[in-house]
């Protein structure tokens, strides 16, 4: 994960900006370089996105399942 990416999470987490947490975890999934850490990022943004009913869990939480993750 980038170190600015790194510094936008921190700062969602502070401010208690989920939409932007779901985003950023996405984002991060995206950029991961390791299965591991990329079903980690997934998982955050699910559970983020199931928090605020935000339509990409479906989408999320299908991710996770092609990764075995379910």
């Amino acid at each position: 994960m980038s170190d600015p990416l790194d510094h936008r999470l921190l700062a969602a987490h502070a401010a208690g900006d989920v939409p932007t947490l779901v985003a950023l975890y996405c984002k991060a999934a995206e950029t991961a370089t390791t299965e591991e850490a990329r079903g980690f990022f997934l998982t955050h943004a699910y559970v983020f996105a199931l928090e605020i009913g935000d339509a990409r869990a479906p989408d999320l939480r299908q991710q996770l399942s092609d990764m075995g993750r379910d």
